[in-house]
């Protein structure tokens, strides 16, 4: 195991930059997810530090080691660094155990050092009495059991994951995201995790690097990302969020604000960061979902307004509804039980601390 620093990190194909003066670090036993939409740069960032990409400009280290700087790049089979693919690519014509057992049959390395390690890894992913059965009678989750596996028992410095619970239906997938946490928290294996899923992201990380355009443009805690986002993009990516346009009527150093939506609707909020607080002007309301509150009628509270229910769905303990709020359009998550009706005037209620004030357009 080893820490991870990526230092203005350039990959271009002649005139087309994929990624663009990327840096991050990632600390020996930390688990962090790129995150973001296709084409924004994050599986070429993970195929550059495996090696399976040349590097362009700037320098990937690993601990003490340089594993590429300004276009020279080690060989992927000398980083110590082993990949689990969205694929699987588990050999179908290779019993579990064989499939396991090559990088150790690779490196040379005796029977009994291999049947130990390979028992080793194949109960640590729940795999104990399957290692003389074929690919192809394997689940869609063993299968991705024995790619972990594979991963592991050769003991990387650094363990890299290419969206590797894309393939899997939504209960496997979920139950999988914990699982594997889990195994990485037991190995205290430095990770990096891609991914396009923000809840998969929040759910396994403790750090989250978001990308677009093959840059980051915002880097944190996945509560950090939640709580302050610093644009549009960040907001509307994580999580549930109505974004309206507003103007900054008064803030404080404390970062509360008063601002106006349109149709003259003023609410209290909080600058997502110190730094963008600002006296006046046009600023973003981020606004949850799961925010909104409905009230009893005829409240006077901070931030409490009435709206009409323009449309409602049915989601199980809640429904999802549209309210007309002055000349804004918000999405809403109610509880199920007594819902609103399409039509209906309803009072809400939006708590200061969850409307996010945010200056980057």
């Amino acid at each position: 195991m080893a820490k991870l620093r990526v230092e203005d990190l350039v990959v271009a194909y002649g005139a087309v930059v994929a990624v663009r003066d990327v840096s991050f670090t990632v600390e020996d036993g930390e688990f962090v997810s790129l995150l973001g939409p296709s084409g924004c740069g994050k599986t070429t960032t993970l195929r550059c530090i495996a090696g399976l990409e040349g590097s362009s400009g700037g320098t990937i280290h690993l601990g003490d080691a340089l594993m590429a700087a300004d276009g020279r790049d080690v060989p992927p089979d000398k980083r110590g660094i082993n990949m689990v693919f969205q694929s699987y690519a588990v050999w179908p014509h290779m019993s579990v155990f064989e499939n396991v057992a090559y990088g150790l049959r690779i490196r040379r390395e005796p029977t009994a050092d291999v049947e130990r390690k390979v028992g080793e890894a194949l109960k640590l992913v729940g795999l104990d009495g399957f290692a003389d059965r074929y690919g192809t009678e394997l689940s869609g989750g063993q299968q991705q059991r024995v790619a972990l596996a594979r991963a592991v028992v050769t003991s990387p410095r650094l363990l890299l994951f290419d969206e590797p619970l894309s393939n899997l239906d939504a209960g496997l997938r979920d139950r999988m995201r914990f699982e594997l946490v889990e195994l990485q928290r037991r190995l205290g294996q430095t990770s990096l995790y891609v991914t396009h899923d923000q809840s998969e992201a929040m759910l396994m990380s403790d750090r989250i690097i978001l990308m677009k355009d093959g840059r980051i443009v915002q880097s944190g805690t996945p509560r950090d990302l939640y709580e302050r986002p610093a644009s549009r993009f960040a907001a509307e990516f994580i999580g549930n969020a109505n974004i309206a346009e507003a103007t900054v009527i008064r803030s404080a150093r404390d970062r509360t604000a008063l601002a106006a939506l349109p149709g003259n609707i003023a609410v209290e909020g909080h600058f997502s960061r110190s730094e963008d607080i600002r006296s006046s002007g046009s600023v973003l309301a981020c606004i949850r979902a799961e925010s909104i509150a409905r009230v009893p009628p005829g409240g006077a509270d901070l931030n409490t307004f009435d709206a009409r229910v323009e449309s409602v769905g049915f989601l199980g303990p809640q429904v999802t509804c549209t309210l007309k709020l002055g000349e804004v359009t918000l999405r809403a998550e109610l509880p199920a039980r007594n819902p609103p009706s399409v039509g209906e005037s309803i009072r809400i209620r939006i708590a200061p601390e969850d409307v996010i004030i945010i200056s980057e357009q």
